[in-house]
């Protein structure tokens, strides 16, 4: 049994099917196959379910995956300590980051690392959050930015900022004139929500304390078309700091006010397996993410 074997089996898992694992290991779809089922062979189980149209994993099969996954990591961790004497900023880092933060909060992150790590390379990939956790666990991104709390002890989890929420309503509506907005005036103007499944939509219930609101109606798939519908006098809504536009912009359809409720925000942290061949990486890199705010941002100190 070799390291490339156990590669093979976690990409066929991965791929559901021959041809996408076999391209993704950059071998042959028979070499695969044969490989595959050598180890099968030497183990004495089988380990997929090939009677289907997408292969799958049986009982046994998923137990000697997810084993495989940890031994596959534990020796990607032993090259890495191997290199903890070169730079440890000179190396690629799978990102995964949530849509409600991405596009807003991306391009300062971006600018502010090439200047500080000219040598890192980020692959990006935006996700929600159970998908990046998912990811996390097992191996497919190196480290991700969300929303907290995360509570999961494999974890490794650094508060960088946090985020202030501003009441987002229709440029005509009456409270647009105020020069703060009540969370229980919001509450009662139609609010409207990300579907279920954002945590952001969780995060605003929680930080305004509005978990039991029952009243939606219409809720939305992003950001943006969350303030197209405020904008087409549909509703009012919650918007983090990062994702508004500028409140001074008077031809803007929306109103973006303070709230009137201190503390009002999510915090966002960078999160990484604490077993990661690439825990100093992620350590390092959190230092100038935490000491350099984005504008409309609070320190989580």
């Amino acid at each position: 049994m070799t390291l490339q074997e156990l590669r093979y089996i976690v990409a066929l898992a991965d791929a559901g099917h021959f041809g996408k694992a076999s391209e993704a290991c950059h071998i042959s779809q028979s070499t695969l196959s044969t490989q595959i089922r050598k180890l099968e062979d030497f183990l004495g189980a089988t380990l997929f379910d090939r009677s289907l149209k997408q292969v799958t994993l049986t009982p046994v099969g998923r137990e000697i995956v997810a084993s495989a996954r940890l031994i596959l990591e534990e020796a990607n961790r032993i090259r890495e300590l191997a290199r903890q004497t070169a730079d440890p900023m000179e190396r690629t880092v799978q990102l995964g980051v949530i849509p409600t933060l991405g596009p807003y909060y991306l391009p300062h992150v971006l600018t502010l690392l090439h200047a500080k790590y000219p040598k890192l390379r980020l692959l990006l990939r935006e996700e929600m959050t159970p998908h990046v956790l998912e990811h996390l666990a097992d191996g497919k991104l190196d480290a991700g930015l969300l929303a907290l709390p995360v509570n999961d002890p494999s974890l490794e989890v650094v508060p960088l900022f946090k985020e202030p929420f501003l009441a987002a309503v229709p440029a005509n509506h009456k409270l647009a004139a105020a020069k703060t907005v009540r969370i229980n005036d919001l509450a009662s103007a139609g609010l409207l929500l990300l579907e279920e499944g954002h945590c952001l939509r969780d995060n605003a219930l929680e930080a305004c304390h509005l978990d039991g609101l029952q009243n939606e109606e219409i809720s939305a798939t992003s950001l943006e078309t969350l303030r197209q519908m405020v904008g087409m006098g549909l509703g009012v809504t919650l918007m983090p700091a990062l994702a508004c536009c500028d409140p001074s912009n008077q031809a803007s359809p929306v109103a973006l006010r303070p709230l009137a409720a201190p503390g009002a925000a999510r915090t966002i942290g960078l999160v990484w397996r604490k077993r990661s061949p690439l825990a100093a990486t992620m350590a390092q890199l959190a230092q100038p993410l935490k000491s350099t705010l984005p504008p409309q941002t609070l320190d989580v100190a």
